[in-house]
């Protein structure tokens, strides 16, 4: 059986500086990127604030979907984001509970 994927967007504000990950665990890894333990980059930009995920039935198909969208421009990834978060929430909270 395969495993979930998430292909997620963090952000450290509208329109700020962006993070593009991959994993099975939304919730524990947004969560760690809010509290310090997303990784280097994410801790340094601060991009502390989930907008944007898109969920697969398998982990593989989000990885590549992950490789296909850190080809994209930062326009294309701003536009995915604004798609479906005009207002850049944090999703969090709605993904947490």
């Amino acid at each position: 059986m395969n495993k979930a994927g998430y292909v997620y967007l963090m952000a450290s504000g509208r329109n700020g500086t962006l993070y593009l990950g991959v994993t099975s665990d939304l919730v524990r890894r947004s969560w760690q990127h809010r509290n310090g333990f997303g990784g280097e980059f994410s801790l340094r930009y601060r991009c502390h604030f989930l907008v944007w995920f898109e969920t697969h039935d398998d982990l593989q198909e989000a990885r590549l979907r992950e490789l296909q969208i850190k080809k994209w421009k930062r326009a294309w990834k701003l536009r995915l984001i604004e798609e479906s978060n005009a207002d850049w929430r944090d999703l969090f909270h709605e993904i947490a509970t």
